[in-house]
């Protein structure tokens, strides 16, 4: 039975007859997990909280950047720094205290997906990397639950649903991923702010539907949304009996979804490797340069955030140039990476670190930190 709080909050969704009682209940009941709390969870996240959706399973392992606020909503300038599963539990909580939170402050990878995904009822995918794509739509096959999926670039966005008995998965549509180096991220070739929102949107409505058990669901069609324009399309999307994953069933496990995607993973501190990503406190820092230490300072921010201020002697080299930069770079020097709140610069590292730099630091809590410390 709903509570007296529950009908007062809910009673415009109650009113409606393919709802009722009946499907609040449903909805309360539901588990629901969102890989990712970005410009796609977001939204997703909020409207399913506000829908009165029981159970929300929370997977980020991101910290908030301010470069994250002018799509990602979810979040905040407080937030900046935070780590995003924290900052998400506070506004979430504050728009419904009835729903019940769970975070996993980790990265989806083979080893956890098929018992974080298991547990679930329904998965939102708001991965912006193809290894992650994969990784869910394979988790999602191999564990019989729904893949409500989109993504975005630049002025366009994508939404279906896949993984369901009837429908094709994510490999039916891409069996092979593009090649890595065709593929610019959201921070080469930018997107606009409210592009995620509408995918987000229709993320969230999908799982609805899918919870409810009503109307006519993404399931074997591809909506695909032209911003500039307004204007959508739908396309159908078969299942293809040689697909590996939900046609032949030939994939019976997890794979290495960096290695099949040609991307170098940006987990390597989390995952045991020899080298990894080392958080280097502001004070540290600062008592290294005192000492006159041989450093090679790297700025990763944008040219607008530079031109308000940098660590003397550091380097300025946007993120999305790093790689390309690395020629300038002392692959045998000590490298500190430094953004606005410690998130790029983690990043950035990363990429260093798979390039076979032999020290690499990320500057905790980045700029903010610093300029708090040397006021």
């Amino acid at each position: 039975m709903l509570s007296r709080e529950e009908r007062a909050r809910y009673q415009r969704q109650l009113s409606l007859p393919e709802i009722g009682d009946a499907g609040q209940e449903r909805l309360r009941a539901a588990r629901v997990l969102l890989v990712g709390l970005g410009g796609l969870g977001s939204p997703a996240a909020l409207y399913l909280a506000a829908a009165g959706v029981g159970h929300l399973g929370l997977v980020d392992h991101d910290r908030v950047d301010v470069s994250n606020l002018h799509r990602q909503v979810l979040h905040g300038t407080p937030d900046v720094g935070r780590p995003k599963v924290e900052s998400a539990r506070e506004h979430l909580q504050q728009l419904n205290p009835l729903v019940q939170l769970e975070l996993h402050d980790c990265w989806l990878t083979r080893e956890n997906a098929m018992e974080l995904v298991g547990a679930y009822d329904v998965i939102v995918d708001g991965a912006d990397t193809f290894a992650t794509r994969y990784l869910v739509n394979d988790a999602c096959v191999l564990t019989g639950r729904p893949n409500v999926h989109a993504s975005v670039f630049r002025f366009d966005g994508q939404a279906s649903v896949f993984c369901t008995p009837e429908g094709p998965c994510y490999r039916c549509l891409y069996p092979s991923p593009p090649p890595a180096d065709l593929v610019p991220s959201c921070a080469v070739g930018g997107v606009l702010g409210v592009l995620p929102g509408l995918l987000g949107l229709v993320q969230a409505t999908e799982t609805l539907k899918l919870l409810l058990g009503i109307g006519e669901p993404l399931t074997g069609r591809l909506f695909m949304l032209d911003a500039l324009s307004m204007q959508s399309q739908v396309v159908p999307v078969s299942r293809d009996p040689t697909c590996p994953a939900c046609g032949t069933r030939t994939l019976t496990a997890l794979a290495d979804y960096d290695a099949f995607c040609g991307a170098p993973s940006l987990h390597a501190a989390h995952e045991g490797e020899a080298h990894e990503i080392v958080e280097l406190a502001p004070a540290e820092l600062q008592r290294w340069l005192r000492e006159g230490r041989s450093l090679q300072l790297v700025d990763v921010r944008e040219p607008f955030e530079t031109a308000q201020g940098m660590i003397p002697g550091a380097q300025a080299m946007p993120l999305a140039t790093v790689h390309d930069a690395l020629p300038l770079l002392d692959m045998q020097r000590p490298i500190v990476c430094i953004c606005a709140g410690g998130v790029r610069s983690r990043k950035a590292a990363a990429t260093l670190l798979n390039a076979g730099c032999a020290r690499v630091y990320s500057l905790s809590g980045g700029m903010m930190a610093w300029d708090a410390l040397t006021r």
